[in-house]
């Protein structure tokens, strides 16, 4: 299948109903679901390359994360938070009924998945105190058989974190698309090496154009609460990453550029020691993230969500 089809599914905040746009590959009755989930500017179609090579395999589904792409904004910035994606996250998992669930999530993406790991561990925890009626089906629990974590951990640079917010909110406009594509790969530099028609593909999934301007594809807002956030809150939230992390009960694959300034060379050896079924490929010539366009880069993660041997 080299198209995909478009859809959506709605879900709740504090602030009301929004909608999330996904985009799907395969065939759409296979309940082995491979869900792709993007970083913190960019959208589902960053996995296009990557959907084309497992949608044999897998029905994959990507994800424009709120307020991002084809997905609603939501009115409320403080929202924009791992928190509320988690649960956008539930709510598509739902739909989509999978028997088996595989994930790739790349950077922020990464950080959806370990959320999620961490609630569904939670669920199961309190479902093992206090045993549900006999009529909820187990077989609906949220459960990883593979994870793929793209350049991401539980801990995280605040230098890097403080670079990636540099640019978050700025309203910038071109005049032309290729004067957008040129912007792209000064601020997308960390990418590494790719050819003209990648950073124009690149460029299409974060910029739209609107009258005679290319602007952002993306709320200017999601930088609110980045800007927002205390040293105390990033402990707090490395914490709980970390057990998120721990619990999980599947292989993990760990993807690492080689000059990754967000994922450090220390903390990833961490991720390898404190969970035995995680294995770890670093991606040379590459900083924050490999972007799994080339086969060079998806040839170890769709050996790894095929269950085969993965050369590092």
């Amino acid at each position: 299948m080299l198209e995909p089809r478009f859809d959506y599914v709605t879900c709740a905040s504090p602030a009301g109903l929004h909608r999330m746009a996904y985009t799907e590959w395969g065939d759409p009755d296979n309940d082995r679901v491979l869900l792709c989930v993007h970083g913190l500017t960019r959208t589902g179609r960053d996995f296009d390359s990557l959907a084309r090579r497992m949608a044999g395999d897998f029905r994959v589904v990507c994800p424009d994360v709120v307020g991002r792409g084809r997905s609603d904004w939501l009115p409320t910035p403080a929202l924009y938070s791992v928190p509320q994606y988690v649960s956008d996250m539930v709510t598509l998992i739902a739909r989509l009924r999978p028997a088996s669930l595989l994930w790739v999530g790349t950077s922020m993406g990464g950080l959806i998945g370990l959320g999620l790991a961490g609630i569904a561990t939670f669920a199961r925890m309190m479902h093992a105190v206090q045993p549900r009626p006999e009529a909820w089906p187990a077989d609906q629990d949220i459960r990883f058989d593979r994870m793929v974590l793209n350049d991401v951990g539980p801990r995280l640079s605040p230098e890097a974190l403080g670079r990636i917010g540099q640019y978050v909110g700025q309203p910038v406009e071109f005049e032309s698309f290729a004067q957008a594509v040129h912007a792209v790969r000064e601020v997308s530099a960390t990418f590494g090496p790719h050819t003209d028609a990648q950073w124009e593909d690149l460029t299409r999934n974060v910029y739209v154009q609107r009258g005679d301007k290319w602007v952002k594809h993306y709320d200017l807002n999601l930088a609110v609460p980045l800007a927002s956030q205390a040293a105390e809150a990033y402990s707090t939230g490395e914490q709980l990453l970390w057990n998120a992390y721990d619990s999980l009960d599947c292989p993990v694959l760990i993807v690492r550029g080689a000059e990754s300034d967000l994922l450090s060379e220390v903390t990833a050896q961490e991720m390898l020691a404190r969970n035995a079924r995680a294995s770890l490929v670093t991606v040379a010539g590459v900083g924050h993230a490999p972007t799994l366009m080339d086969d060079a880069q998806i040839d170890p993660v769709a050996s790894f969500l095929r269950g085969q041997p993965v050369s590092s």
